[in-house]
């Protein structure tokens, strides 16, 4: 028989997603599932972008341009100056999702063998692009006690090595929900400076800031122009998971015109999903006025009930909609599973992410969760009791 490669053995498990049969079998035996473990929000999609997918007359689906429709990266352009972010059309390349344009980013930037340092806990499939790429993440640990803040600037020194050659970040932060600050972010602007490093940053949950925080973009910060790359995406931003349409954006036109070749070996992005993400770039204030209140609620709302369960630890997340929860568990793999499996409050249980697969260091993690907040109110008090209960009965 043919042997599978490699790389594909070495291809890491969705966290997120590898409990989904799990879950299947526990709807199947009759059970609610509150689904805690997945970031996709039940907001609903801006009216706009959908009647521009209805109401578009096309008589042939054509290819667009590799780069994305030439009207939508303008109008984004503006849509990024509007908000203070120096960036013209010809920085943008369009992307199947925020996912395909960090797999252009790792292309344009780094050979297989060479590192990229990433702050942990970090959005898990960061571990699978590496993996695709050939990259080797080089781990530094952020921890609950400072509520996943960003490392020492002395800790990311001591991993550089000759084969480092990038440096990546999600700010606002999925799984922790950190927000990084100014100080933090001029920072790293310093730090990839100093050792001429790219910095690639994954902002798509920029909007999602709370307490009056303020998000801080890498493409704002002068003097990195050249070191700058920044991921972006639809998703969550609009409530448009299923469209799959990101982009990635830098100054640096040598990275750019390389994404490029990426671009064209996958010919363009989809065409209905780019006329709505350009028809959602007039979706109204108020909407993300609305959501952003409501998000708010929910995670001030499961905080506090997280809070009452006694060995629960949880840090405040000031963005995103994402929290890291330490659970009185040892294995906390072994008890999302048992939570579907074997375990159910009422004919009701709950789906969480374990964390150990949002760190690439092995043993780290395992007693942490990562939980999303996107369910109603009434959903996540429910779930957290749900979770609550369990807890007084699983044994590790």
């Amino acid at each position: 028989m043919p042997k599978i490669s490699n790389k594909g053995h070495q291809m890491p498990e969705s966290p997120i997603r590898k409990l989904v049969p799990y879950s299947e079998i526990a709807k199947k035996n009759g059970n609610k599932v509150y689904h805690l473990n997945i970031g996709q929000p039940d907001i609903k999609t801006p009216e706009v972008a959908l009647n521009a997918v209805k109401n578009a007359d096309i008589k042939i689906l054509e290819y667009s341009h590799s780069a994305g429709f030439d009207s939508y990266r303008t109008k984004l352009a503006l849509s990024y100056q509007k908000i203070g972010l120096p960036i013209n059309k010809e920085d943008i390349i369009i992307t199947t999702g925020g996912s395909e344009a960090l797999l252009f980013a790792m292309g344009s930037t780094i050979d297989a063998g060479e590192e990229i340092i990433i702050p942990e806990p970090f959005y898990a499939n960061y571990n699978g692009f590496a993996t695709a790429s050939g990259v080797k993440v080089v781990p530094v640990i952020s921890t609950i006690d400072t509520g996943f803040a960003l490392p020492p600037i002395s800790d990311f020194e001591k991993l550089i090595t000759p084969k480092t050659k990038a440096i990546l970040i999600c700010n606002p932060g999925n799984p922790t929900g950190y927000l990084y600050s100014e100080e933090e972010i001029q920072q790293l602007a310093a730090l990839v400076k100093k050792h001429d490093l790219f910095l690639i940053a994954d902002e798509v949950y920029r909007e999602f800031t709370y307490d009056g925080y303020k998000h801080y973009s890498i493409m704002d910060i002068a003097g990195i122009e050249e070191n700058a790359i920044m991921i972006d995406s639809v998703s969550k931003r609009y409530s448009m998971c299923g469209a799959r349409i990101g982009c990635i954006v830098s100054k640096n036109t040598e990275v750019m015109s390389t994404a490029m070749k990426f671009a064209q070996a996958r010919l363009s992005p989809p065409t209905y999903e780019q006329i709505a993400s350009e028809a959602a770039l007039d979706t109204p204030q108020s909407y993300f006025d609305e959501v952003i209140t409501e998000y708010k609620e929910r995670r001030d709302t499961l905080i506090a009930e997280l809070n009452k369960i006694p060995g629960v630890k949880v840090a405040t997340p000031k963005g995103a909609f994402y929290c890291i929860a330490q659970l009185p568990v040892t294995d906390a793999d072994h008890f999302a599973q048992w939570l579907l499996e074997s375990y159910d409050y009422n004919k009701e249980t709950v789906m969480v992410a374990p964390a150990a697969g949002f760190y690439s260091s092995p043993n780290v993690g395992k007693n942490e969760v990562r939980i999303a907040y996107v369910l109603k109110k009434e959903d996540l008090i429910k779930s957290v009791q749900i979770l609550g209960e369990a807890l007084k009965v699983y044994k590790n």
